[in-house]
């Protein structure tokens, strides 16, 4: 007769697989987001540093080459799909609501600066970036 083998695959808890690309969520603060940094991200092999670029916006796609699962059949592998977040803050010091506030007032409504000031420096200051 004939031999059956069924596979269930259970979810893992980082990594999402979509065929041979690989999709893993990270999260970022507002000010990653606005001024770009170098940060930490769950590889299939270990953390690797990327850099986020200045002005990255919520739900923006990452590509890291040949990263994710290996190809079935034939050589090479596919990718690391990186799904940014943008976490707004829930709660701010009195500090941080303050330097909120003056960002706001140097922004047009759709986010952009209105004038250069020295704030973005300030603020990268304040929150260690």
């Amino acid at each position: 007769g004939n031999l059956y083998v069924v596979l269930n695959v259970e979810p893992h808890p980082v990594f999402q697989r979509r065929g041979d690309d690989v999709v893993v969520e990270m999260q970022i603060n507002v000010a990653q987001a606005a001024l770009g940094a170098d940060v930490e991200v769950p590889t299939l092999e270990g953390e690797e540093t990327i850099s986020i670029a200045p002005g990255t916006q919520n739900g923006t796609v990452l590509r890291l080459r040949a990263r994710g699962v290996p190809h079935l059949r034939k050589s090479g592998r596919g990718d690391l799909l990186v799904l940014v977040r943008v976490a707004i803050p829930t709660r701010l010091s009195r500090e941080q609501k303050r330097l909120f506030q003056e960002l706001g007032q140097t922004l047009d409504p759709e986010g952009v600066l209105k004038e250069e000031r020295g704030f973005l420096e300030e603020l990268r200051d304040l929150l260690g970036l």
